[in-house]
């Protein structure tokens, strides 16, 4: 028998969807802010931000230009 929390927290980008949604964000500026986050999260091996500092957002920026 597994064991299954009544009320577990939220995942990540749920957390974020939230936030942006009561902040009134429009859905397009959403997506993208998503977009962005799993993008960060897939190129540091899909590790949690929270784990995550400044080494690794610069990292990411680097790997941006290509």
């Amino acid at each position: 028998m597994s064991y299954t929390p009544i009320n577990p927290s939220p995942k990540l980008l749920d957390q974020v969807r939230d936030r942006l949604r009561v902040k009134h964000y429009s859905i397009r500026t959403e997506e993208v802010y998503l977009q962005w986050i799993k993008r960060f999260i897939l190129f540091h091996g899909k590790r949690h931000p929270s784990e995550l500092g400044a080494t690794e957002i610069e990292q990411f920026f680097n790997g941006l230009g290509g």
